[in-house]
């Protein structure tokens, strides 16, 4: 088979489409024919040479595909082969064909065409298990969503909005509309507007229940300010760096809490649980159309390059790869 493979840490010249062994299913595994693989930013950072696939993940990107059941492992009851899934993955996706667990597998939501299925399961899966399984955002709750724009941001806004919150968020003026489309109820101009005043005014001083932050260090402190008596912030990206110095007393004054995860390297059994939860919780609002999969391009998997540069700039939703 053939995947996209990375020559040595550098930009995007460094993913190269090259020929590779085909993967052999684990007893519980299976492997999917892929159709399509979604470009996540820990993509970006693994072809920089900054984060690395975990232990006996294949070595080549792509944390989510779409496609067909092509083999199953010998205690793989639940799965058969010719059923089209989509799967998070820990690694390997950018190629043609990729082993599972097969507790990280998920149907294809009904009315969810199989290519844009592959932007669904990491953003699904991170956002859900963060911000509902983690935070526990709750009916009539404001929630903050930095990074509007992105992957997670744009699924963030639906199933804050399905579950009845009040979605504000984060992002440049030029999508303001479409965010306010997906359900956003307010969307702060980060680079003209003070977000910690402008969550204040639309709610009246009392701040956001639940933020949702990309960002990291260079946010912590504004984010604790911005949070509502009781508030839970999850950290979900260190885009703005990885260190900060926290104000125990702002965050013990307020009785909020906050939570830092990564979804890549936990361990597959928290991942299928993850999986399941998304499958019960957050596929019927799929299925309703509450919540749909944002695709910006489809690129064919050896343009691998052209897509990582795309999502290094100013893009919309999710950037899909689609195989030969």
């Amino acid at each position: 088979m053939h995947a996209i493979t990375i020559s040595e840490p550098g930009g995007p010249e460094a993913l190269v489409w090259a020929e590779v062994p085909d993967p052999e299913p684990g007893p519980r595994e299976v492997v999917v024919d892929v159709r399509a693989s979604a470009v996540n930013r820990a993509d970006l950072l693994q072809r920089q040479g900054h984060y690395p696939p975990p232990p006996g993940a294949p070595a080549y990107p792509g944390l989510e595909c779409s496609g067909v059941i092509s083999e199953i492992g010998s205690d793989v009851t639940d799965w058969a082969v010719g059923q089209e899934v989509c799967a998070l993955l820990a690694g390997g996706g950018y190629a043609e064909r990729v082993a599972v667990p097969s507790g990280q597998l998920l149907p294809v939501p009904v009315g969810v065409d199989l290519v844009d299925a592959a932007a669904l399961p990491e953003v699904a899966c991170t956002v859900w298990s963060n911000m509902v399984q983690l935070a526990e955002l709750r009916s009539g709750e404001t929630l903050l969503v930095h990074g509007g724009g992105s992957g997670i941001g744009t699924f963030a806004i639906q199933l804050g909005a399905a579950l009845d919150a009040t979605v504000l968020v984060t992002a440049r003026a030029a999508k303001h509309d479409r965010l306010r489309e997906l359900g956003a109820a307010h969307a702060i101009d980060y680079p003209e507007q003070d977000f910690v005043e402008e969550v204040r005014r639309f709610t009246d001083g009392r701040g956001a229940d639940v933020i949702l932050d990309i960002m990291g260090a260079g946010y912590l402190a504004r984010n604790v300010a911005a949070l509502a008596t009781g508030g839970r912030l999850a950290v979900i990206g260190l885009q703005g760096g990885r260190k900060a110095e926290l104000d125990l007393g702002a965050l013990m004054t307020k009785r909020a809490t906050i939570t830092a995860t990564t979804l890549r390297s936990r361990p597959v059994a928290e991942k299928a649980t993850i999986a399941w939860g998304v499958r019960d919780e957050v596929w019927p609002l799929v299925e309703a159309g509450r919540i749909r999969p944002i695709v910006e391009r489809r690129l064919p998997m050896t343009a691998a390059a052209e897509a990582h540069r795309l999502v290094e700039g100013d893009h919309f939703g999710k950037i899909v790869l689609t195989t030969p």
